[in-house]
């Protein structure tokens, strides 16, 4: 499992990629109608997020029938299309499998909710007084992680939101019904899964109170997750194809396991330690500045630690669970092109597979809502009132949402300077950032110095240069607080990748001696050096080699 490393994966929130039926939703037929751009753009594997039957309460990560298209989003020949003209532009697919959990409209938990033994045993139910939950762990979305049923007697749980009722992997007629899943789209031509927080589908054997926090910690990386998923990936035979696992709160123990190629587990995970860093006392929900030494070393950790021990990380900023990147850790008004490209690099030219979110390889920004009419998402709207019941004022808790939303990566793909920004000719489901005159694909598939471009050529680098996908990393200036520098080996061949992370020049001494250094890839055009040092211009990012 190591053709993937010099691959590039590509998410579509299929929702708001491309609307080809115009009701304002993206669709099915809207991908197929973008494939040439993306086939341009160079990436390999296009990773779709759910467009399965839905109620739509989580954006499609409510389940409620594996094998059937949500018609939000088309029809099965819609896909088969898809499938095909993919294939023959050189394109695979990844399907996104939501195995945590159902929708409470599944036909299991519908008939587990008439009392039938044998589904109620594909859940986890717990009885227990209508007042008092079986456990105090608060749900990810807020509020308890348990719902009672009246007609029962009993509590189900639900780490997400409350139509989101967890599986029992415990039973294996629950892990043969989700192996069928992925042998059905394994049949229909997709070559990769992505699995939605599967380090979570493995329960405690005793579910008790958490007097330290919300519960997580009795549910993650759990007791039995690892023979779980081999179970998982060797009757089904995936062990051959691209697999990610999105790992909730997890740590680099688990997810050397989840990833090393010996265990057959998983091709590499996906973490969000480094996506925290600016969140006040670890709360989501509280702001502060970026605490860049804290990105330094969490990233730094995790790439040495998967790195001595062959475990594969997927590497990333943006995807729909998170704000867009240049708004977050760069600068979306001064600098916005320069701080782009260089967070591009940043990620890109680690040791990973690195995926970029739909509208990242033009520096979509977040969009900047004022209003809580113009939010969609059940996590948002949630701890908005939330926020609002701890003593909040209005305009603190839409500052919060501007910052940390969902929805501010969930906005619609801006293709033109077209009314709607060429997503739909009709009013979208979620508003589009005002910037999209300006900040949009077709201008930029037109500008060599785009930051289109630029991810154009950060693709073909891991293709033609094999130190990027093979080579190892060792890091420097590690106690420098601005700048994130790497040296890539393999072989003969070493890039150094430095990248300033401020708006700010900063100066870092060269190895001395007689060497001369030339620029592989950078953002600002030209090198600038002087009395052996490489002077680095604001959010300049550069990848250089000795000569």
């Amino acid at each position: 499992m190591t053709e993937f490393k010099d691959k590039v994966i590509y998410q579509i929130y299929m929702k708001s990629f491309r609307d080809s039926d115009h009701d304002g939703f993206g669709d099915l037929k809207g991908v197929t109608e973008k494939l040439d751009y993306l086939q341009e753009l160079g990436v390999d594997i296009l990773w779709l997020t759910p467009f399965f039957s839905s109620p739509q309460n989580d954006n499609g990560y409510d389940i409620s029938d594996y094998y059937s298209i949500d018609p939000l989003f088309g029809t099965m020949q819609d896909l088969e299309e898809l499938i095909r003209e993919a294939e023959q532009r050189g394109l695979s697919l990844m399907f996104d499998m939501v195995f945590n959990h159902t929708s409470t409209e599944h036909e299991w938990f519908r008939k587990a909710v008439s009392g039938d033994p044998e589904y109620m045993d594909y859940y986890i139910f717990k009885d227990g007084d209508p007042d008092t939950p079986p456990t105090n762990w608060i749900s990810k979305f807020g509020g308890p992680a348990w719902e009672y049923l009246p007609n029962l007697g009993k509590w189900y749980l639900h780490l997400f939101d409350k139509t989101q009722a967890d599986l029992n992997w415990n039973n294996p007629k629950v892990r043969e019904e989700l192996k069928q899943v992925v042998r059905f789209w394994k049949e229909k031509g997709i070559k990769g899964f992505r699995f939605d927080v599967v380090n979570l589908i493995s329960k405690p054997e005793v579910f008790q109170d958490d007097m330290k926090g919300d519960g997580r910690r009795f549910y993650t990386d759990g007791p039995h997750v690892h023979e779980f998923l081999k179970e998982l990936v060797r009757d089904t035979k995936i062990e051959d194809m691209v697999t990610v696992g999105e790992m909730s709160s997890t740590d680099i123990k688990n997810c050397i396991r989840y990833s090393r190629p010996e265990e057959k587990e998983l091709s590499m995970c996906f973490n969000f330690h480094h996506l925290k860093i600016d969140y006040k006392s670890g709360d989501k929900w509280e702001l502060m500045d970026p605490d860049r030494l804290e990105l330094k070393r969490l990233l730094e950790d995790w790439q040495l630690n998967m790195q001595e021990q062959n475990g594969w990380n997927a590497v990333f900023w943006c995807n729909h669970d998170q704000p867009r990147i240049v708004s977050r850790l760069g600068d979306d008004k001064r600098y916005w092109k320069e701080s782009a490209k260089m967070l591009a690099a940043c990620i890109h030219l680690l040791r990973g597979t690195p995926y970029i979110y739909q509208g990242e390889e033009i520096g979509m920004t977040n969009p900047g809502f004022m209003e809580i009419g113009q939010y969609r998402d059940v996590e948002s709207l949630n701890y908005y009132r939330i926020m609002r019941e701890q003593g909040k004022t209005e305009q603190e808790a839409l500052e919060v949402l501007r910052a940390r939303s969902r929805d501010n990566g969930r906005t619609p793909m801006q293709w033109s300077s077209d009314k709607f920004a060429g997503f739909s000719d009709k009013e979208p489901w979620i508003s589009i950032p005002d910037n999209y005159q300006t900040i949009n694909a077709k201008a930029q598939r037109r500008d060599p110095d785009s930051v289109y471009a630029f991810y154009q050529k950060l693709i073909r680098l891991r293709k033609e240069r094999s130190v990027i996908a093979d080579g190892q990393i060792e890091f420097l200036f590690r106690e420098h607080p601005d700048v994130m520098a790497y040296r890539r080996f393999h072989d003969q061949e070493e890039i150094l990748a430095f990248h300033n992370l401020t708006k700010k020049e900063v100066v870092l001494p060269l190895e001395s001696g007689a060497k001369e250094y030339r620029l592989v890839l950078g953002n600002y055009g030209e090198l600038l050096t002087g009395q052996g040092a490489l002077i680095l211009r604001p959010y300049e990012t550069a990848a250089i080699e000795a000569y």
